[in-house]
C-alpha cells in the first residue's frame, strides 16, 4: 500500500518538530521520516531516530547511486536528504509518513508526491521569535544564529507554495490547527 505524506516545513526555531512530535503522539497511523544528514550529531540526538548520521562521502555517494528521495546541501558539505528505502520501510507497514524538513526539501517532495502529499508551512510570529527561540535552544553559536536567521527570511517568502499555512503564535493553537489539517487530509480518500 502506498499511504500519504505530510510534510512539514518552517525555518529553524519556527516550532514544526514539537508540532510533529505533538502529532505523532495523537494519530498512531502516523510514522517520522528519519532523514539523512552528513552534519554532526547533537549531543541530544540518536543515529536513526533523529538522523541517520553518515560522513560527507557517504552521502555524496548515495546521491550517485540515486538512494533519495530528494536531497539538498544546505550549507557547504552539510547535506540532509530522504532515502528512498526509508520511505518504502514505512508505507510497508501500512503507515503514513510525517517529515519535518526545511522548506526546499518540503517543496521537492510535494512537487514528487502531488496529491498523495500534504505540504504545511509552519509560520513563526516574527523573526524576532525566531531569534529568540534559537538562543533559548543554547545549541547555537551567534555565527550560526545569524545565519539562520538569514535564511529564515528567504524561506518565508516560500510560504504561499505550501497547501497549507499554520502560524504558531500558541503552541495550542498550533496542535489544534494540525490535528484538524491532518486528520481531513488522512480521513479524505483513504483507500
Amino acid at each position: 500500500m502506498k499511504g500519504k505524506l505530510i510534510i512539514f516545513s518552517a525555518p529553524s526555531g519556527a516550532g514544526k518538530t514539537t508540532i510533529v512530535h505533538h502529532l505523532l503522539k495523537m494519530i498512531p497511523q502516523l510514522e517520522f521520516s528519519v532523514s539523512a544528514t552528513s552534519r554532526p550529531m547533537r549531543k541530544d540526538e540518536t543515529h536513526g531516530v533523529d538522523y541517520y548520521f553518515i560522513s560527507v562521502d557517504e552521502f555524496k555517494k548515495k546521491i550517485d547511486n540515486k538512494e533519495f528521495v530528494e536531497w539538498e546541501e544546505v550549507y557547504t558539505d552539510n547535506f540532509y536528504g530522504t532515502l528512498n528505502a526509508e520511505i518504502e520501510r514505512i508505507w510497508k507497514k501500512g503507515h503514513h509518513i510525517i517529515f519535518d524538513m526545511d522548506v526546499v526539501g518540503g517543496l521537492n517532495l510535494k512537487k514528487q508526491f502531488g496529491e498523495q502529499a500534504l505540504a504545511i508551512f509552519v509560520m513563526p510570529p516574527s523573526i524576532a521569535h525566531l531569534e529568540a527561540r534559537l538562543k533559548l535552544r543554547e545549541t547555537e553559536t551567534p555565527e550560526s544564529i545569524a545565519r539562520r536567521l538569514g535564511k529564515a527570511e528567504v524561506e518565508l517568502k516560500t510560504a504561499d507554495q505550501f497547501d497549507t499555512i499554520i502560524l504558531n503564535d500558541t503552541l495550542e493553537h498550533a496542535f489544534e490547527e494540525a490535528e484538524k489539517v491532518v486528520g481531513d487530509f488522512l480521513g479524505a480518500n483513504n483507500e
